[in-house]
């Protein structure tokens, strides 16, 4: 059997390679998916830098949009439903250059677990903020981004 973040990651590749290019270009790996807490690193290469060599700020954007959308696929799989997800809106607070590695972190996979469950038992489309973290790790423990997605999930109607 597959080791579950190898198993992750090359889900989130394979999404990528199909339907979100940039994604798979940017190499994402996932670090930890659990009804916790959801952690995508993206390394810091000649794909993702800019001029300062630091990571561009699109790829930071990607991360907390993976990020994000891995926590909440991960609970709409589980629920056995069919529900369409989207973000609606993005908020992001760029604190400091990453120069290193960045790992973006979800930590509200129950509250996202609550939320699928609440848009399962109604036909209605239902928001919820998501809030990622995005970190160096090998650099310091202080954030070098904030982010708040708009998650907004609706139940498909069977047909």
């Amino acid at each position: 059997m597959i080791p579950p973040k190898y198993r992750d990651t090359a889900m989130v590749r394979a999404f990528g390679l199909f339907k979100v290019p940039l994604l798979f270009w940017i190499s994402p790996s996932v670090k930890e998916l659990s009804d916790k807490r959801c952690v995508v690193k993206i390394p810091l290469s000649r794909r993702t830098k800019n001029h300062l060599n630091s990571m561009y700020f699109g790829v930071l954007a990607c991360g907390a949009d993976a990020a994000g959308g891995l926590a909440a696929m991960k609970m709409i799989i589980n629920s056995g439903e069919n529900i369409s997800l989207a973000f609606k809106d993005f908020h992001a607070e760029f604190l400091k250059r990453a120069e290193g590695d960045t790992y973006f972190t979800c930590d509200q996979g129950e509250e996202i677990k609550a939320f699928v469950e609440k848009v399962v038992a109604s036909d209605e489309r239902h928001h919820m903020p998501v809030r990622i973290t995005a970190t160096c790790p090998d650099i310091d423990d202080e954030p070098v981004a904030e982010f708040t997605l708009t998650l907004s999930l609706k139940k498909k109607s069977k047909k």
